[in-house]
C-alpha cells in the first residue's frame, strides 16, 4: 500500500511546522498539544487528568502551560475536539491567562460554557460554534472538523491545512456503525484526505492493545432492557455524566417500562440539562422525579442515573453504598448498573462500593459479568481502518502511555508507514515537520502542574513528597525554646507526634528523644551566635537515626526554635 503523498514535492522548500504536545503523550489524560508555524500557535484540547494514588489533597493534574504563557502574542486560538473532562477540564486555567477565542462543536462549546460560568470566566472568551465540514481560516491555518463517533456528543477530528502540508488529529474516537444519535463516522471524508495526500496522522491509542473491534453503544441496549425487565425493586444505572447517548438508552427504557428518572450527582444534573437545552438528549419532564418525592412513587417504578462509577467518595453512588445519602438508600431486590470501565487506580474505591452495595442487598451488575459498557476508544482494527484510510506520509501515535504510543507505532509499521517516517512523542517534545523529515528537535519543560483548591502550581513534587512521607510514617514536630539566640533552653524541649507514635505509649521513646535533644543543645550552648540551620540540621539528623534503629519508621521532623 502507498503512503506517499499524491502531490508533487518541492524538496527545496525548508518551511516546517513545528508540534509540541504538553499532554496526552505519557499519561492517558490532560490532552493538549500545540502546533506551531513561524509565530503562529494553535491549541489542540486542554484537558485535565485526575489525581493518581499518592497525589494527595491534589484534586486536579493540568497541563505545564508556562510555554503558552512565555509566547502569549503568538497564541491565536484553541480547538476543541470533544467535551471530556480530559480534553476540555483545563480551558478555564487556560483562559485565566490567555483571552483567546475557543473553537467547537455545539455540545463540547455547551459544556465549555457550564465550566467557564463555575470559575467566572465566560465573559473572558470568544466561543466559536464549527460544524462538521465546514471549513474556517485562522491565520496561516485552514481548519476542518470532521465528524468522528465517540463515547461523548459532537466528536470531532480535526484537520490543519498548513503550508506545509495537511495535518489530522483525531481525537479520541471509535468507529461505530449504529450511533444512537445516528450522526455516523466520516468515511467518506477520512478516505478522501488519503486519496488527495495527507502529510501527517495524529492519532488515538488508547485500546491498541485489544483486538479486534469495539461494540456498538446499541450493543448494550438489549442488556440494559433484559436487566430492567427483570428487576422487581428500584434500578440504579451509574455512569459518566458526559455519556449522554448511555443516558439517552436510560431514558428510552424508562419510558417503555413506564418508570420515572431521579437524577441525582451534581454532574449528571448539569449535563443533562445541557444536552437537553442544546437537543441532544431527548427526554420529557413528566418523566423526570425529583429525589425528595420518591416517596410517593412505588421502588419498581422508578430509576435512578447516578455519579459515582470510579468510586468518588463524595459521588451520590459512594453516599447510597455508604448509606450516607440524605434521600436514597439500598433495599433487597434492587439493582445496581455500574455502566462505565474502572479508570486503572481508582479499583480499590471501586470494589469497596461493589461490597457494600452487596451486603445491602442489591444485585450489582457491572463490565466483569455483563455487557453493561462499551469503550469509546476504538480497538486495534479500528486503528488500524484510520490508517489505512487517510493514507499518511509521517505518523504520530497519541492519547496514550508509552506502551500505547510504541504498539501503535509498530501498528503503523506493519500497515506500510517507514519506521523513520513515524515519530512517538513524549510530553514537552518539540517536533519538526517539513515536507520530506519528521524529527525530534528539542524540548520544552513540561511538569506536570496540581490544582490543589484554589491554589494552581503552588504545590510542587516536594510537597507531594512530603504528604506522601506523612501518609507513611506521620510526623515529629521538636519545639524549642530559647533565651534570646545563644543557646541558652529556657524550657525543655517539647516532641509532638501525629501519625508517628501514640506519646502516652511511647513515653521511653519520647523521653530519649528529648535527651538527645537536650543533649545537642548543650554542644552549641557556648557559641556567641547560634548558627540556627546547622542547630536544626543535627536534631533531625539525631533524632531520625534514633527513630528509625528503634521503630523502623522515618516520620518527618519539624523544628521549630522559639526565642523569648
Amino acid at each position: 500500500m502507498n503512503y506517499n503523498n499524491k502531490k508533487k514535492i518541492n524538496k527545496s522548500s525548508q518551511e516546517s511546522i513545528k508540534i509540541i504536545p504538553l499532554g496526552g503523550c505519557r499519561d492517558i489524560g490532560k490532552n493538549c498539544t500545540l502546533f506551531q508555524y513561524k509565530d503562529e500557535i494553535i491549541i489542540i484540547d486542554c484537558g485535565v487528568m485526575f489525581p493518581e494514588s499518592g497525589m494527595y489533597g491534589i484534586d486536579l493534574v493540568i497541563p505545564d502551560m508556562s510555554y503558552l504563557f512565555k509566547n502569549l502574542d503568538k497564541v491565536k486560538a484553541l480547538l476543541l475536539t470533544h467535551g471530556h473532562e480530559d480534553h476540555i477540564g483545563a480551558v478555564p486555567y487556560l483562559i485565566r491567562v490567555l483571552n483567546i477565542p475557543v473553537y467547537g462543536t455545539k455540545f463540547t462549546l455547551g459544556l465549555v460554557k457550564n465550566r467557564l460560568a463555575e470559575h467566572g470566566l465566560l465573559e473572558m472568551t470568544e466561543l466559536n460554534e464549527v460544524k462538521h465540514r465546514e471549513p474556517f481560516k485562522l491565520g496561516s491555518f485552514n481548519i476542518e472538523l470532521i465528524r468522528t463517533t465517540h463515547s461523548i456528543a459532537d466528536s470531532a477530528a480535526i484537520l490543519m491545512e498548513t503550508p506545509v502540508g495537511k495535518v489530522l488529529h483525531t481525537g479520541d474516537f471509535k468507529i461505530d456503525h449504529t450511533p444512537i444519535d445516528d450522526n455516523r463516522f466520516d468515511f467518506y471524508r477520512f478516505a478522501e484526505l488519503g486519496e488527495n495526500g495527507l502529510l501527517t496522522l495524529m492519532s488515538d491509542s488508547t485500546n491498541i492493545e485489544k483486538d479486534g473491534y469495539t461494540l456498538p453503544e446499541k450493543g448494550i441496549y438489549h442488556t440494559l432492557r433484559e436487566t430492567f425487565r427483570k428487576t422487581k425493586g428500584r434500578i440504579f444505572v451509574a455512569t459518566f455524566a458526559s455519556n449522554i447517548h448511555r443516558i439517552q438508552i436510560v431514558f428510552d427504557l424508562a419510558k417503555e417500562f413506564n418508570k420515572k428518572v431521579v437524577i441525582s450527582g451534581r454532574s449528571m444534573e448539569s449535563n443533562i440539562e445541557i444536552a437537553g437545552e442544546l437537543g441532544y438528549l431527548n427526554f420529557s419532564k413528566d418523566q423526570v422525579l425529583q429525589v425528595e418525592d420518591l416517596k410517593d412513587v412505588p421502588r419498581n417504578k422508578t430509576i435512578m442515573i447516578t455519579t459515582g462509577t470510579q468510586g468518588e467518595p463524595m459521588s451520590a453512588l459512594s453516599l447510597i453504598a455508604h448509606e450516607k445519602h440524605k434521600w436514597l438508600m439500598i433495599d433487597e431486590g434492587d439493582t445496581v448498573i455500574i455502566s462505565a470501565s474502572v479508570i486503572p487506580g481508582n479499583e480499590r474505591g471501586v470494589s469497596k462500593i461493589v461490597n457494600n452495595l452487596l451486603k445491602a442487598g442489591a444485585h450489582v451488575i457491572y463490565e466483569a459479568f455483563e455487557d453493561v459498557h462499551v469503550s469509546g476508544h476504538g480497538y486495534r482494527e479500528e486503528l488500524k481502518m484510520m490508517i489505512s484510510l487517510t493514507k499518511p506520509k509521517f505518523f504520530i501515535p497519541i492519547h496514550g502511555e508509552y506502551r500505547n504510543l510504541k504498539a501503535h507505532a509498530k501498528v503503523a509499521n506493519d500497515l506500510g508507514v517507514p519506521e523513520n517516517r513515524i515519530q512517538i512523542m513524549q510530553d514537552g517534545d518539540i517536533i519538526e515537520i517539513t515536507q520530506t523529515s519528521i524529527q525530534k528537535v528539542g524540548s520544552i519543560d513540561c511538569q506536570q502542574v496540581f490544582v490543589d483548591g484554589k491554589g494552581v502550581g503552588d504545590v510542587g513534587q516536594k510537597v507531594i513528597q512530603d504528604r506522601q512521607a506523612l501518609s507513611e510514617d506521620g510526623i515529629v514536630v521538636v519545639i524549642v525554646s530559647m533565651q534570646g539566640s545563644n543557646g541558652q533552653l529556657k524550657y525543655k524541649p517539647e516532641i509532638i507526634s501525629r501519625g508517628f507514635v501514640y506519646i502516652k505509649e511511647a513515653s521511653l521513646l519520647i523521653d530519649k528523644a528529648q535527651e538527645i535533644v537536650l543533649k545537642i543543645t548543650e554542644e552549641y550552648k557556648s557559641e556567641t551566635e547560634l548558627d540556627f540551620a546547622a542547630f536544626k540540621n543535627k536534631i533531625k539528623t539525631k533524632l531520625r537515626n534514633y527513630f528509625y534503629n528503634e521503630t523502623k519508621r522515618k516520620p518527618m521532623i519539624v523544628v521549630r526554635i522559639i526565642e523569648k
